[in-house]
C-alpha cells in the first residue's frame, strides 16, 4: 500500500495564476513564476493582471528548478518572476527562452535531463492554433518521471488536445496532470483559445486516463474567459468531477 501512495501523491501549494510549487523526488520545483502585484503590461495586446499572488515571493522559499513554459508574456513570467529565475540554479525552458534569458536550460521537445533523482522530458505544447508561433510564440511542457515517484505532466500554455494524446501515447500513462485552463482569449484568433477552455480540457482528460487533473491558470487576468465553476460543471457532466482537484491559492494540499 505504501508503495501506492507514493506513486500517487503530490504535495503542492498554488501560489496563484500558473504558479505551482511541489515537492519532487527529494526536491522542491515551481512552475512560470508570477509575483506582481495587479497591474497593466503594454505590448502589442496589452495584459491586465487583476489579483496578485495568494503567497508573497518571500514565503515560497528556496526553489531548486524552474520549470518555465515560455518567457514572452507577462502571465508566465512577470517582472518579479524574472527577478526570481536569478535565485534557482537549474531553470528549465523552451531553446528560445534560453536564447534570451541568462542561466535558462533550453530544451527540445522530447528531450530528457536528469535533475537528481528525476527525469524531466521537455514535450510539446501549443499556445493556440495550429500555425500560432509566429504570433505567441514557441511554448512547452514537461512530463516529471523518477523511481516510486508519480509521473507528472506539466502542460504550460498548452491549447492542443491531440498534442495530449501524443504525449500520452509516447510517455505512457499519466498519474498527475498540472494544466494551464481558463480559456484564454485576447481576440488574435477570433473565438480560438491561447490556453484549454472546458471542453477541451475534458478531452485532455479522456486521453489522461484516470489521472488526477489539477487546473491552473484560470483566473487573476482579464484575458481569462472561463471561471473554475464552469470547469467543475463541465467535468461533473462529463463524469469525470473526481479526477479534478482545484487547489485553493494560498494553500498547500496533497492529490
Amino acid at each position: 500500500m505504501s508503495e501506492t501512495i507514493e506513486r500517487t501523491t503530490l504535495e503542492a501549494l498554488h501560489v496563484g495564476g500558473p504558479t505551482l510549487r511541489f515537492r519532487y523526488a527529494g526536491r522542491t520545483w515551481l512552475t512560470d513564476p508570477t509575483f506582481d502585484a495587479p497591474g497593466d503590461y503594454e505590448g502589442p495586446i496589452p495584459l491586465h493582471k487583476l489579483t496578485g499572488p495568494a503567497v508573497p515571493q518571500e514565503r515560497v522559499g528556496p526553489v531548486d528548478v524552474v520549470l518555465l513554459s515560455h518567457d514572452q508574456h507577462a502571465d508566465n513570467l512577470d517582472n518579479s518572476g524574472r527577478e526570481f529565475l536569478t535565485t534557482v540554479e537549474t531553470v528549465l525552458s523552451t531553446p528560445d527562452a534560453a536564447g534570451r534569458l541568462n542561466g535558462v536550460r533550453g530544451l527540445a521537445n522530447w528531450e530528457t535531463v536528469p535533475i537528481g533523482d528525476a527525469r524531466v522530458t521537455a514535450v510539446p505544447a501549443l499556445h493556440g492554433p495550429e500555425g500560432c508561433e509566429p504570433a505567441t510564440g514557441v511554448v512547452t511542457g514537461f512530463v516529471l518521471q523518477a523511481d516510486g515517484q508519480p509521473t507528472v505532466y506539466v502542460s504550460g500554455d498548452n491549447a492542443s488536445v491531440a498534442l495530449v494524446e501524443q504525449i500520452v501515447q509516447r510517455i505512457g500513462g499519466i498519474d498527475i496532470a498540472i494544466l494551464n485552463v481558463g480559456a484564454a482569449n485576447v481576440g488574435r484568433f477570433g473565438d480560438t483559445d491561447l490556453t484549454l477552455n472546458a471542453r477541451t480540457a475534458l478531452q485532455a482528460a479522456e486521453h489522461l486516463g484516470d489521472a488526477a487533473i489539477i487546473p491552473v491558470h484560470a483566473e487573476g487576468w482579464a484575458h481569462f474567459t472561463e471561471t473554475l465553476d464552469h470547469l467543475t460543471r463541465v467535468f461533473a457532466y462529463g463524469g469525470r468531477a473526481e479526477q479534478l482537484h482545484i487547489p485553493r491559492p494560498g494553500e498547500s494540499f496533497t492529490v
